[in-house]
């Protein structure tokens, strides 16, 4: 059995949300919570989406000094999220922080959700990351790079492209998470992703979990989406 699919709610408001949620017919889902939608809706969204049983994957890439993440990270873990991320660009010390929160913040008989870390942007290109970042190695190095930090801070697992998955499970093992977005059909248009790739590409390369956004949410159906990217990432017929 494969991990999830996490869909990426890549909507302005919570009624837009609901709208499309209508359409799976109340099946559980495991769904992300971008800055779009949670600077607008707030912890209250969270908590809708928890009633209504779907496991939240809150995607904040919290990057701040360890002292103002550590505290922000435990008042994200009242909120019975699944999973959060940090930017791995703001160091060992930071993640560690972001990780001590956590657990702080999880109550007792709860799970602590998972904690991972966004290394390079699915959109950024390796010339980009040359040219703007002044980083002189390869994007996969950078990606390898921030993998290991994060694996020292105790990290659950990392947001990379497919194109890094398979050296951070060949580096760090199969128990250290691989998120990946930049996740497309063959038939899909790339859209403002670089490094992306195909459920199937995803599932060779041994990917913890997949992040999907466009191809299913502005699909002209989206469960029809939703399930051809099922079954192409798992082998699931609807």
């Amino acid at each position: 059995m494969k991990g999830p699919i996490i869909i990426a709610l890549d909507f302005p408001s919570g009624q837009e949300v609901q709208r499309f949620l209508q359409l799976f017919n109340n099946e559980p889902l495991f769904l992300k919570i971008g800055m779009e939608l949670y600077y607008q809706e707030g912890p209250a969204i969270i908590a809708l989406l928890k009633e209504q049983n779907h496991k939240v994957f809150l995607d904040l890439k919290l990057h701040d000094i360890p002292n103002t993440v550590n505290r922000a990270m435990k008042g994200l873990a009242r909120l019975d999220i699944d999973m959060v991320n940090v930017h791995a660009a703001g160091g060992r010390e930071m993640m560690k922080a972001a990780l001590e929160g956590l657990e702080a913040g999880t109550g007792n008989g709860r799970e602590r959700p998972k904690c991972i870390a966004v290394t390079q942007l699915t959109s950024t290109s390796q010339e980009q990351m040359q040219k703007e970042q002044l980083i002189p190695v390869t994007i996969e190095e950078s990606v390898i790079h921030y993998a290991a930090l994060a694996q020292e801070a105790g990290l659950d697992g990392v947001v990379c492209s497919t194109l890094e998955a398979g050296t951070i499970r060949e580096r760090f093992g199969p128990y250290f998470l691989t998120v990946t977005p930049g996740i497309r059909l063959s038939s899909n248009d790339a859209q403002d992703q670089k490094r992306i790739a195909t459920p199937e590409r995803a599932r060779a390369l041994g990917v913890s979990a997949i992040v999907v956004g466009r191809p299913v949410t502005q699909a002209k159906d989206p469960v029809e989406s939703y399930y051809m990217i099922k079954q192409a990432w798992e082998g699931e017929l609807r």
